[in-house]
Order: C-alpha cells, then sequence, then structure tokens
C-alpha cells in the first residue's frame, strides 16, 4: 500500500511541469478570433506573393 503512495507521489512530481493549465472562455473565443484572421491574412500573403513572381519575374524553366 505504501509503495502505491509512493509512485503516485512520484507521478506527481515528475508530470507536474505537463499539465495543461485551465484557459479562460474568453481568451479560448479571442484566440479562435486572432487565429482565423492571421489565417487569412497569410493565406493572401501568400498568393500575391506567388502571384507577383510568376506576373512580374516569369517563370523560364
Amino acid at each position: 500500500m505504501e509503495e502505491k503512495k509512493k509512485s503516485k507521489l512520484w507521478l506527481k512530481k515528475v508530470s507536474w511541469p505537463f499539465r495543461w493549465k485551465r484557459l479562460d472562455l474568453q481568451t479560448t473565443i479571442i484566440d479562435t478570433v486572432v487565429f482565423k484572421i492571421l489565417y487569412a491574412a497569410e493565406a493572401v500573403v501568400l498568393v500575391s506573393t506567388l502571384c507577383f513572381f510568376y506576373l512580374c519575374c516569369g517563370c523560364h524553366f
């Protein structure tokens, strides 16, 4: 019985840095909205960069 307590105590000491913290609901909503906006902005930048390359520099294979 005492060994089980020791093993559980050891497990708690080792695993505490890997536990997830609980997030506030408002923070989660804000993160989701910001992620979607940045995802769309990044897509626009990547597509426009690719179009700029093909329109101005051409593709010489």
